[in-house]
């Protein structure tokens, strides 16, 4: 039997799940549980995750308000989005091992794309760990060499860069 998969807006019950493949994913950049809540609070339509048969969490992706040439820290409550954000910040995308190499995340990517443009955004940012680089490169992302970000990315690890989409 194949497995079906789909991207749907994240719910509170989704929490365990989220940590769950956060701490699969990202052993070395953990979040508490307390962190993936926030967000959720925070903007819920930024918040999502990859289902698997109607019933397992394989992934999750938030987005958020937030400040141009600037990132949150990690496993740290942020209290409230910022009074004047720039651009959406793309705080996590994270797929279980399981769910890897399927070309699931190309549609969320999309998705969230339109949604921005659609509610006004001219940018999104993130920054990628993991070598990631080069996959966010192939969904319109550059790096960005912001003086501003060099102590923040300093904390990610070496490999880590900020990055941005124009939309």
């Amino acid at each position: 039997m194949s497995s079906t998969w789909r991207w749907r807006p994240m719910v509170k019950a989704d929490l365990d799940g989220v940590v769950d493949v956060a701490r699969t994913a990202f052993p070395d950049h953990f979040e508490d549980r307390a962190c993936f809540a926030e967000r959720l609070e925070l903007y819920p339509q930024g918040c999502f995750v990859l289902e698997r048969d109607a019933r397992k969490i394989a992934g999750y992706l938030i987005i958020y308000p937030w400040l141009a040439s600037s990132a949150p820290p990690l496993n740290i409550l942020i209290g409230s989005l910022p009074a004047s954000p720039q651009l959406l910040y793309l705080h996590d995308l994270a797929i279980h091992p399981s769910a890897r190499g399927l070309g699931l995340t190309n549609s969320i990517i999309h998705q969230i794309a339109e949604q921005a443009k659609g509610e006004g955004w001219e940018k999104i940012a993130l920054v990628a760990v993991n070598e990631a680089a080069a996959f966010w490169g192939k969904q319109g992302f550059v790096v960005s060499d912001d003086p501003a970000m060099a102590e923040k990315l300093a904390s990610y690890g070496d490999d880590a860069r900020y990055m941005m989409r124009q939309l």
